[in-house]
């Protein structure tokens, strides 16, 4: 049964897999080998695609790093004429990779192969083309980039006009290096590059997944940016519908689709403390966003007396403070747990609460601030613990703007709620990682190395595959990145860790398409 969303270009396949970009694992022989050092010295002869696993995916990574709306820095925001620029370039990748292509009402680009005999269930891969501000290059584009070269792999080998069951957008993985493939993969093979994901423009993430997940609310389209622009009108401005029909075309039914997989850099430091290359998602923490309003009295800096200020800068000062110590130290504030009347260590662990973003007006030196508004991000592993220290924040909140004589306002901007992987493609993730690394590491062969394990990690970090956890299954490979670093120019992965990711995913596909065929 084919997915419902339309597209201002190709219509989409009746069985679709879609590809959104994964990155795999290595195992504990690679342990030794510095990040600066990569697997080449470990073998990199004929059946690993080197040529395009790596060194074309590195080169369109720098490629698109300089597609950006700022001066000197990245900024590829929802909408904006970088991301257009973007999806140009996608799209010309994604042909050359031998798909199909379209662009659906939410400006999600797809890429599709679709055989003749496709089977009933598709399987996804993806990620976002959307960056941050000050962004570094791999955060989303790592995905979508190494999908698509894999997808090249295959079809420069022949392998790609063999599958059978639905494969779209953005990659697949060369099958040639696979000398344990045992028949024709039956793919209609589909790679998706989110439009959105990180949410700046609009402060409100997974707009481009959601859309396909079939969870977006109509009300959606009413939401405005800073400058007064709402999704519609941006919508409208740049040739899309912009209507509750429109964005119920973009949405896949569940009988369309098997399972959904997303390779995305760690944003973290715990692989490159473990020496891995890869490792497998356990499960997404729950997210809630919130913007903090603060008003006040707005006066001259040097004629209101101290004591007859309602100074909101102050008091935003003094909840951001109060905000760090509720996180720190949650368990002076929280007093829950069935069995021992509180929170647990386990429960509690992973916390963290952010305040990213401050405005004051009229922000200048010599004025007593009218009013300030600030973000929160508040993250956990455990959703009710997440629930909690939102519900006593705004309690805080209110009684210390109370004290200070403001006003005070809590907007819930984002929830989303803790996401499981699915552990049946988290085992065929960590086997795909065990044989890509082997392959990688064996100069005749690709032969298992005994008592080697791949790290399960949590992701503290939002992904597409919690939105369309509420489609399907997911399931999540890590690439490790230098010092942990993300959403910086300073975020880094190493060369030969993207070429152990696009193997890997070749890895799974097939592993995917034999356990399901």
């Amino acid at each position: 049964m084919a997915p419902s969303s339309t597209s201002t270009s190709t219509s989409p396949p009746s069985v679709v897999v879609v590809l959104i970009l994964l990155l795999s694992a290595v195992p504990a022989r690679l342990a030794s080998i510095p990040v600066s050092d990569g697997l080449e010295q470990l073998g990199g002869g004929e059946g690993l695609h080197r040529e395009i696993l790596r060194d074309e995916t590195v080169l369109r990574l720098k490629e698109l790093g300089k597609i950006s709306d700022g001066e000197g820095f990245l900024e590829r925001t929802f909408l904006s004429p970088a991301s257009f620029r973007a999806t140009d370039v996608i799209i010309s990748w994604m042909k050359d990779a031998g798909l199909a292509t379209w662009v659906d009402q939410m400006g999600n680009i797809h890429g599709r192969f679709e055989p003749s005999n496709s089977t009933e269930k598709a399987l996804l891969i993806g990620s976002h083309m959307d960056t941050v501000i000050d962004a570094g290059m791999y955060d989303g584009a790592l995905g979508i980039i190494c999908a698509i070269s894999a997808l090249k792999v295959l079809r420069v080998t022949g392998k790609l006009q063999r599958l059978t069951r639905p494969v779209e957008h953005s990659v697949l993985v060369s099958l040639q290096s696979v000398s344990w493939l045992r028949e024709p993969l039956s793919y209609c093979s589909q790679v998706i590059a989110f439009s959105d994901e990180e949410g700046v423009r609009f402060q409100t993430t997974f707009l481009g997944s959601a859309a396909v997940a079939g969870i977006l609310p109509e009300s959606i389209l009413q939401v405005s940016d800073k400058s007064g622009t709402t999704v519609q009108e941006a919508l409208r401005l740049n040739s899309f519908e912009a209507t509750a029909a429109a964005l119920g075309q973009v949405k896949y039914s569940p009988e369309s689709v098997g399972s959904y997989v997303e390779v995305h850099l760690e944003q973290g430091p715990v692989l490159e403390a473990l020496r891995y290359p890869l490792g497998v998602v356990k499960g997404i923490a729950g997210q809630t966003r919130l913007k903090v309003i603060v008003d006040g009295s707005q006066g001259h800096a040097g004629t209101v007396p101290m004591k007859l200020r309602r100074d909101p800068m102050v008091a935003a000062a003094e909840l951001v403070v109060t905000l760090e110590g509720l996180c720190k130290d949650p368990s002076r504030f929280l007093t829950y747990d069935e069995e021992c009347g509180c929170f647990t260590e386990e429960s509690l662990a992973g916390l963290v609460c952010t305040v990213g973003e401050l405005l004051t007006w009229p922000s200048a030196s010599n004025v007593i601030p009218g009013q300030v508004n600030f973000t929160v991000d508040i993250r956990a592993m455990d959703d009710l613990v997440r629930e909690t220290i939102v519900a006593s924040f705004s309690r805080i909140v209110m009684q210390r703007c109370d004290h200070r004589l403001v006003d005070c306002a809590v907007e819930h901007k984002h929830s989303a709620a803790a996401t499981p992987c699915d552990p049946e493609l988290t085992a065929q993730l960590k086997r795909a990682t065990r044989s890509a690394v082997s392959a990688m590491a064996a100069p005749g062969g690709h032969a298992a190395v005994a008592g080697e394990s791949t790290p399960v990690l949590m992701s503290g970090a939002g992904h597409d595959a919690m939105a369309m956890a509420r489609l399907t299954r997911v399931g999540m490979l890590f690439v490790r990145c230098r010092g942990g670093v993300s959403h910086s120019p300073e975020e880094h992965v190493a060369e030969d860790d993207v070429w152990a990711a696009g193997l890997a995913l070749l890895r799974f596909v097939d592993q995917h398409a034999v356990a399901e065929l």
